[in-house]
């Protein structure tokens, strides 16, 4: 009963912007309406309302009732619409996001998080940039599709998760009920730089792979006693000895076809001695000096490799006795095309102390590896692209945390971050203080989902 409530008031306020309301206009309406509702988890969650709001939003557009479904889950839920294709043969193409977002405490924000606020060219709010804004964009660019007679071979599906910021339960769910997709989508990813002088667009990515994510616990014990009588185990010092090998360990550094092109056409935008290592490490992956300066640098590290760093350390009970049990929690990002398990054998060797006990104890995470290099995705994104930003250059990347993307990986569905947004890195402020995202990105991006969806649903 209170999912229909929702539902009927989403519609009547939804439907107050009649179909001649330009496609930019609906999107930047719809984004502000989802940013007021707090779709955080816990007590109060409007996550649901959010559901509710999209829903409203896509059957005005021309959906069919019945082909929006919204699903609860414990206290937030998620939705999945359907367009019908004239071919029911054909694999249906996946479009996903998510309607949740990262908590967002109003007396640390210059403005209220959840009263978006358009100022200076600026859409304001918790969600602007990740990503509720990004949503209505597909939302207003397939209503628009529909508006003007488009009509898709291949079934397109809209998805939006709604835990994707915290446990990925709907996520998995959705995935599942999807796996028989024949590509996804993944609005939640990939996006432009703005140069941060002129403002104008310098390169746009892609994704196509992400790391997986993985915890290993650390934990050596022992019987303890008296400190006055120190033994000659001590399971602090022991597990300090074991982190202390973790920390100055590197794990190969490696290429995918994928990583290859990424850190190629990156190298230009780099800063001169990091791009010439970027180049220096795409001709020959054993280069120790373009190593050792990849390596030093936070921002590529990550990129040509796995990683693996202590996050967590606890260890004795009391000031005056010698320590039982010492814990500590190694958090690795998985290069793609390894298994958790392998990498925490690879920590073991170099611990190398069987008194030292290593686990598994991830959450909510799943190995996967890249999705394929595949032409007609890149043909699409190509032209696209060209046609909406010509002369940018366009590349695919990696990322290093996880997304709803590798719930379909999972299944070996293809997934790909395809967001057409643009903004400058000093003014990303996703999951931060103070979230904005240019309205400027609203209209292009509206003609780039129109034109991409239309060409993968052909």
């Amino acid at each position: 009963m209170r999912i229909f409530a929702l539902l009927l008031a989403g519609t009547l306020l939804t439907n107050a912007a009649n179909a001649a309301t330009p496609p930019a206009d609906e999107a930047l309406d719809l984004a502000k309406q989802a940013i007021a509702l707090r779709s955080v988890k816990g007590p109060g969650n409007q996550t649901p309302q959010v559901a509710a709001l999209y829903k409203a939003a896509l059957v005005a557009g021309g959906f069919a009732d019945k082909d929006v479904e919204i699903v609860p889950v414990d206290d937030t839920a998620y939705l999945i619409g359907t367009w019908p294709g004239s071919d029911p043969k054909l694999k249906p193409l996946v479009i996903s996001g998510h309607m949740d977002v990262v908590e967002a405490k109003p007396a640390d924000w210059q403005r209220d998080p959840f009263t978006p606020v358009v100022e200076n060219g600026y859409l304001y709010g918790r969600g602007a940039t990740d990503m509720k804004l990004d949503g209505t964009i597909a939302i207003a660019a397939l209503n628009d599709l529909r508006r003007t007679g488009y009509k898709p071979k291949r079934t397109i599906i809209i998805e939006f998760s709604g835990d994707e910021e915290t446990a990925m339960k709907t996520s998995a769910l959705i995935a599942e009920r999807l796996k028989n997709a024949e590509l996804v989508l993944n609005i939640d990813g990939g996006g432009g730089v703005l140069d941060e002088t002129s403002g104008k667009p310098k390169y746009w990515t892609w994704n196509g792979a992400e790391k997986t994510y993985a915890d290993f616990r650390l934990t050596v014990t022992n019987p303890g006693g008296h400190s006055s009588m120190p033994r000659p185990v001590n399971a602090i010092v022991e597990l300090s000895k074991a982190l202390e090998k973790v920390g100055a360990y590197h794990f190969a550094p490696e290429l995918s076809p994928l990583t290859r092109e990424a850190l190629a056409k990156a190298a230009p935008f780099e800063e001169p001695e990091i791009g010439a290592a970027l180049k220096a490490f795409v001709a020959d992956p054993t280069d120790k000096a373009a190593i050792a300066t990849l390596t030093a640098n936070p921002a590529t590290v990550g990129k040509i490799g796995t990683t693996c760093v202590p996050t967590l350390v606890s260890g004795g009970h009391a000031e005056n006795a010698l320590p039982q049990r010492a814990t500590a929690n190694i958090n690795c990002r998985i290069f793609p095309g390894h298994k958790p398990a392998d990498i925490m054998a690879e920590l073991g060797r170099v611990i190398d102390d069987p008194g030292v006990k290593l686990e598994d104890v991830s959450e909510g995470s799943v190995p996967n590896d890249a999705s394929p290099m595949r032409p007609d995705f890149i043909a699409a994104i190509d032209r696209a692209m060209g046609k909406v930003y010509p002369g940018v250059p366009v590349f695919p990347a990696m990322a290093s945390g996880a997304s709803d993307s590798m719930w379909f990986r999972y299944h070996h569905v293809p997934s790909y971050g395809a967001s057409p947004t643009f903004i400058k890195p000093s003014e990303d402020f996703s999951h931060g203080l103070n979230e904005r995202t240019p309205i400027s990105t609203i209209e292009p991006g509206i003609r780039y989902y129109r034109l991409l969806f239309a060409d993968l649903s052909k």
